[in-house]
């Protein structure tokens, strides 16, 4: 049974397993579920499941990971949102990276903004982060309102694979949902 790390009012987030490849590569197959990630659309499941081993990965030497979300309602895997400890990004290094990504018809429904307060919290209270950064591309205006209205701050922008990005921090202090 997979490790469950936090539950919210309709959400649960978990570990990501391997039987999760087939709704991975489902989601990450879709070009406009990608269009603003730095990436291709899968093309073979193999590419999901070598996600899922490096993801796995983090939560061995890192203790922390991207998590699977399951609505509560019916079971079902509706993306993925956490946190990942990047190496070298934007002149940073070692730094807390908050991300999500769902499937298209779970747009718009408030998920990353719920499992973005639950990973804040738990970030905060729970492993005791002080700070906490996120990006993302220019021309994701959705993503972009979900970070300003989480508290996050604005800094720059930089280029990452090509696609001009804001950088984006939270300080411990600023955080207040």
């Amino acid at each position: 049974m997979a490790k469950i790390f936090i539950e919210t009012e309709r959400l649960v987030l978990r570990e990501i397993i391997p039987e999760d490849a087939e709704a991975f590569f489902a989601m990450d197959s879709n070009p406009e579920v990608v269009k603003y990630v730095g990436i291709q659309p899968l093309t073979d499941i193999s590419q999901s499941i070598e996600t899922i081993e490096n993801i796995r990965k983090q939560y061995e030497e890192n203790g922390i990971g991207r998590w699977a979300v399951i609505r509560k309602e019916d079971g079902k895997l509706v993306g993925w949102s956490g946190l990942k400890l990047i190496k070298e990004i934007n002149n940073h290094q070692n730094i807390h990276d908050l991300g999500y990504r769902f499937t298209p018809e779970y747009w718009g429904k408030g998920y990353a903004t719920e499992t973005s307060i639950a990973v804040l919290n738990y970030a905060i209270n729970s492993i005791n982060l002080n700070e906490i950064y996120a990006y993302a591309d220019v021309e994701n205006a959705a993503s972009n309102h979900i970070l300003r209205k989480l508290g996050f701050q604005e800094k720059e922008t930089f280029f990452d694979e090509g696609d001009q990005c804001f950088w984006y921090e939270l300080k411990k202090e600023n955080f207040k949902l």
